[in-house]
C-alpha cells in the first residue's frame, strides 16, 4: 500500500430519504489503495444506497447523508457534485447495464471519455486498454449496442466507467441477470484489471459466492447496518454466511428465529 490512508473511507455514514426514511445507519467501510473490497447483502439491505453516497448520486432520489464523513484520498467529499467526483477518480457502474443502446460500443466509449476530457492520443489509449481486458468488445466495436448480449452490455458499462481512468470503480450488482459463467469471466477481468492498473473496486454484491471469490475483504450489511466485516477467506468459511448467502438458505425466512439470534450476536 503506497499510502497510510485508505483510498476511501464511510464513517458512519446516516442517510435518509426524503427527510423521513433512514435508509444506512452508522455504516463504516474501507477500501485500501489498490485494495477489491465487496459489500455483500440481500436485496434491499441499503447496499445501493451506500455506492450513491459516494458517487453522490442520492440528490436526483431525495436523499441526503445526514450524519458522519465520506473521504476520498484523504479529502472530505461529501460537499462535492457527482461530476466532480469523477473528475476526482470514483466512477459508479449502475445497476441494470446503462448504455446508450443506439450507440455502438465503440461510440459508447468515446461518449465516455468526453465526461473527464483530455486529447485524442489519450482516449485512443483508454480504448485500446478497454478493448485489451474485454476482446470481445472489440469483436463488436460496429454492432448497436442495444442488440449486445447481457453478458457484453455489462463489459461496455465497466469499459465506459474506465475510459474515464477512475482511481476508485465501484461495481452495483453486475451479476444481475448473467449466467454465473459470465459472471465468473466479468469477475476475472475486474480483478486483472484491479492487479495490472492498481485500480481501487468497491464491489457491490448480492452474489456472495462471486463477489468473494475476488476480492480480499468484505462487508455485510443488513437492515441499513453492518452486521459483519472481516477477510474474504473467514467470510466464506462463516456458517451463517454459507447458510445465508453461499446457497443454503433455499425457501428459509431471513426473519425467522434463527436469523434474528445470529443478528444479536454478530450486533453484539
Amino acid at each position: 500500500m503506497s499510502n497510510n490512508y485508505p483510498i476511501l473511507s464511510l464513517n458512519n455514514i446516516e442517510v435518509i430519504y426524503d427527510k423521513v426514511a433512514l435508509a444506512i445507519k452508522g455504516v463504516s467501510v474501507e477500501v485500501p489503495q489498490g485494495g477489491m473490497v465487496a459489500l455483500l447483502g440481500a436485496n434491499g439491505a441499503g447496499k445501493s444506497t451506500t455506492l450513491k453516497s459516494i458517487s453522490g448520486l442520492l440528490v436526483p432520489e431525495r436523499g441526503e447523508v445526514t450524519r458522519g464523513d465520506i473521504r476520498f484520498m484523504d479529502q472530505d467529499i461529501a460537499g462535492l457534485a457527482p461530476q466532480a467526483r469523477v473528475k476526482r477518480g470514483i466512477v459508479q457502474v449502475l445497476e441494470g447495464r446503462r448504455v446508450f443502446e443506439h450507440l455502438t460500443p465503440d461510440e459508447n466509449l468515446v461518449a465516455a471519455s468526453a465526461v473527464v476530457g483530455g486529447s485524442r492520443t489519450e482516449m485512443n489509449r483508454n480504448r485500446d486498454m478497454v478493448y485489451a481486458y474485454f476482446p470481445r468488445l472489440h469483436q463488436r466495436r460496429t454492432a448497436q449496442s442495444g442488440f449486445l448480449s447481457g453478458g457484453e452490455q455489462q463489459m461496455l458499462a465497466i469499459g465506459r466507467a474506465l475510459m474515464t481512468r477512475p482511481k476508485l470503480l465501484m461495481l452495483d450488482e453486475p451479476s444481475l441477470g448473467l449466467a454465473p459463467f459470465l459472471v465468473a469471466e466479468i469477475f476475472d477481468i475486474v480483478k486483472s484489471i484491479n492487479q495490472h492498473e492498481g485500480l481501487s473496486v468497491l464491489l457491490v454484491e448480492q452474489n456472495a459466492i462471486a463477489a468473494l471469490e475476488v476480492v480480499s475483504h468484505g462487508y455485510l450489511l443488513e437492515n441499513g447496518r453492518i452486521v459483519m466485516h472481516d477477510s474474504a477467506e473467514a467470510m466464506k468459511k462463516n456458517p451463517d454466511i454459507q447458510e445465508f448467502y453461499l446457497g443454503g438458505a433455499e425457501g428459509k425466512n431471513f426473519h425467522d428465529i434463527k436469523h434474528y439470534s445470529r443478528r444479536k450476536r454478530w450486533l453484539s
